[in-house]
């Protein structure tokens, strides 16, 4: 009251004597008018609207709240090149490819390695032992590197000092394995050639290149085994360096079973069907370790060789060499 009646009759207390400041009695009355009725609309305008009510998701015909799918539904994971195969854990069998895709952009690294100093089926058991059961010899050694350079499409590249050969290859991941597709198929496509990629052979004999055509096909039988059928055509697999030209046609046959997660017993054979034949039918065997995106396998075989033109010409009768194989991946 003291306020609005000082402001009405322009009055000030003893404390302004020097100067009086004037004020308009009508401002004032709207400003506290104002003042006091402005929040009380607010809050009955908040009482009168009730809060809007948040609808429920749209639910599919036939299907009750508690099947409603998630907002966001993970991957089938069929067709992605970067899913967990908990049955196919690398890119090979022992030697034989397989059908285990690459992501677009990712690599992986491979090395083999077969102790040809030590043969276990001639030797005795003291010079096996003694040569620490093949460790001790020498060793035929194979790089290998493979990228996916667009999806499904791998380029791989490996040399051996094997006749020092280089081998050029592209696999194509064609079909993955699904509740509709019953196999796994890749196209496979290589060329080799000896003394680092030529057509002469370290002996200096023409020999020329050694090209490669086939398909890799998969089957998982549920949780414990994987089986592998490949079959390839290698042209140019006569060693000598004659005129005459041959071919070979085999069959790689493989399989990988569990023994316990992500350890593995695996095994494969490449008999060839049509063509030149020498020596033996590959084959090889291994204890295969999966860890995180390392594979290690304790190999046995009846060759030194690993790429396409190598099975072909076949394994050394009599003969079985301890290696291993170690694969890293790089996604």
């Amino acid at each position: 009251m003291t306020v609005v009646f000082s402001a009405s009759y322009r009055w000030t207390g003893a404390c302004s004597a020097t100067r009086i400041v004037p004020r308009h009695s009508l401002c004032v009355l709207l400003a506290i008018a104002c003042s006091v009725m402005m929040p009380s609309r607010a809050a009955a305008q908040t009482q009168s609207q009730p809060p809007a009510q948040q609808q429920p998701p749209a639910q599919a015909p036939n299907q009750t709240p508690d099947q409603q799918p998630a907002a966001t539904t993970a991957p089938s994971g069929q067709d992605d090149d970067a899913a967990l195969r908990p049955l196919d854990p690398d890119f090979t069998v022992v030697n034989l490819p397989t059908t285990l895709p690459l992501p677009m952009g990712a690599g992986n690294f491979h090395l083999t390695h077969r102790f040809v100093g030590v043969n276990w089926r001639q030797d005795d058991a003291s010079t096996i032992a003694s040569n620490l059961f093949g460790f001790d010899g020498p060793a035929v050694i194979q790089l290998e590197y493979r990228i996916a350079v667009v999806k499904h499409l791998e380029a791989v590249v490996a040399r051996t000092n094997f006749g020092r050969t280089v081998q050029f290859s592209v696999k194509y991941d064609a079909i993955h394995q699904s509740e509709s597709r019953p196999l796994g198929v890749s196209g496979i496509l290589a060329i080799e050639g000896q003394n680092n990629f030529r057509p002469h052979n370290v002996s200096g004999a023409d020999i020329g290149y050694a090209p490669a055509i086939g398909l890799a096909l998969s089957r998982t039988l549920g949780t414990a085994a994987s089986i592998y059928v490949d079959p390839i055509l290698a042209a140019n697999t006569l060693p000598t360096g004659v005129g005459d030209k041959r071919n070979t046609f085999y069959v790689g046959i493989g399989a990988r079973v569990k023994i316990v997660p992500a350890f593995f017993l695996v095994g494969e054979v490449s008999p060839r069907v049509a063509g030149y034949k020498q020596g033996d039918s590959e084959f090889a065997f291994s204890l295969e370790k999966r860890v995180g995106g390392h594979v290690f396998s304790l190999v046995v075989a009846n060759t030194e060789g690993t790429t396409y033109g190598q099975l072909a010409r076949g394994g050394n009768p009599q003969t079985l060499y301890i290696g291993f194989n170690l694969a890293r991946k790089f996604y």
